[in-house]
């Protein structure tokens, strides 16, 4: 059994990067990335025995030449940078470094950090406008993978059949490891789920994923007129697999700033140098640099390293079957019709997502107060 066609290169650098980690289960992985066992111990002989370039379907290149000279050395940075023209000395001194330990750059020297800025100069590589380099701030993070995701949808854009893409981005908060990078059709419910049941299937879930507040995991605009909170079905499926959703703050988009940063990097070296014919042609470019970003591109805000050196899988798998949920004796439960549950000859709303579901009442430590939960999450309280 082979890859699957999402960018092979992509699928066989990411496996044997998260495999050789100490503590990896091979099989465990073999059956996330969906290949035989010996199919993974092939590709993992050849990454140890000659790093990433032995992942490729292509013939061997000479690993010495007699004609080495500061000209080839300039010529290799300039070919560097002519691919990805965003990046600037800092990042291109590491990608060097990289390729001097993985036996890819041959000469003697590696060129320091103000010799590539030199050398990007004057053959006229450096934007004026790029070259104004923004203050350090203070950064937060989580101190685990999969601690908390950040999810957003990129700005849509048209594919030169018309039809518009939806690129869905999910990103690891600690790593800063893309989770996902989806061409979407659309912005449907249904189309986020299935996308977050596949990574899901690959990466196991996470603890937390962070959102902002408008649909299809946001019900911005859609609140009761009693104040209460509004859930929507999206929410309501992430409740039940034990996952919370957390929302940032109405228009402050620098709450998903990792998401922003990536969006951002996205479209400087890619989007704002490519076109697409469709979804499919889109997708293959998007797994081509999603690939870039993950393992060969170094990133300044965690100390020069590759989201992939820090990202590891989670240990909680996705369930494929979901059990209903059981709670404690002592809670009263109800069930949802069209929203409402009947409690104490009253109708209390606690939302159309839980329709069907049942919920939990539990007495607050407050005279009159009731907290209803739905699985092991608290969705409201009220007071009778």
């Amino acid at each position: 059994m082979a890859f699957t066609e999402q960018s092979i290169m992509s699928q066989r650098t990411e496996f044997c990067i998260l495999t050789s980690k100490p503590g990896s289960n091979i099989s465990e992985f073999c059956r996330r990335f969906k290949i035989t066992r010996r199919t993974g111990y092939k590709w993992l002989e050849r990454y140890y025995d000659e790093g990433l370039p032995g992942l490729t379907n292509k013939s061997r290149r000479p690993h010495h030449f007699p004609n080495q000279t500061s000209e080839g050395i300039e010529k290799y940075v300039i070919k560097i940078r002519g691919k990805d023209q965003e990046w600037g000395s800092k990042k291109l001194h590491k990608i060097i470094c990289n390729h001097k330990d993985q036996g890819l750059y041959t000469y003697p020297i590696i060129p320091c950090r103000a010799t590539i800025t030199k050398i990007l100069g004057r053959n006229g590589l450096i934007s004026p406008t790029r070259s104004k380099q923004s203050e350090g701030f203070e950064r937060f993070e989580y101190d685990f993978p999969n601690e908390l995701w950040q999810m957003d949808y990129k700005g849509y854009f048209k594919l030169l059949n018309k039809e518009l893409c939806h690129p869905l981005t999910i990103t690891d908060d600690h790593s800063r490891f893309n989770i996902c990078l989806e061409a979407c059709r659309n912005q449907q419910e249904i189309t986020v789920k299935q996308a977050l049941i596949n990574v899901f299937r690959k990466y196991g879930l996470p603890y937390k994923i962070l959102t902002d507040n408008g649909g299809p995991w946001g019900a911005a605009g859609n609140e009761p007129a009693d104040g209460s909170r509004c859930y929507t079905v999206l929410e309501k499926w992430l409740i039940q697999l034990n996952i919370k959703l957390i929302h940032g703050r109405p228009y402050h988009p620098q709450t998903q700033g990792k998401e922003e940063r990536f969006h951002r990097t996205l479209k400087q070296e890619l989007l704002d140098y490519e076109q697409f014919r469709n979804h499919v042609h889109c997708q293959k470019r998007f797994d081509s640099w999603r690939e870039k970003y993950n393992c060969i591109r170094p990133h300044e805000a965690i100390n020069f390293k590759t989201p992939v050196e820090l990202y590891w899988p989670s240990n909680k798998e996705y369930p494929e079957k979901m059990e209903p949920y059981e709670y404690n004796i002592s809670d009263i439960k109800r069930k949802v019709e069209k929203g409402i549950i009947s409690f104490k000859n009253k109708e209390i709303k606690v939302g159309r997502a839980f329709s069907g579901e049942y919920v939990a009442l539990k007495k607050s430590q407050k005279d009159h107060n009731y907290e209803i939960y739905f699985c092991n999450q608290l969705i409201r309280t009220i007071t009778l």
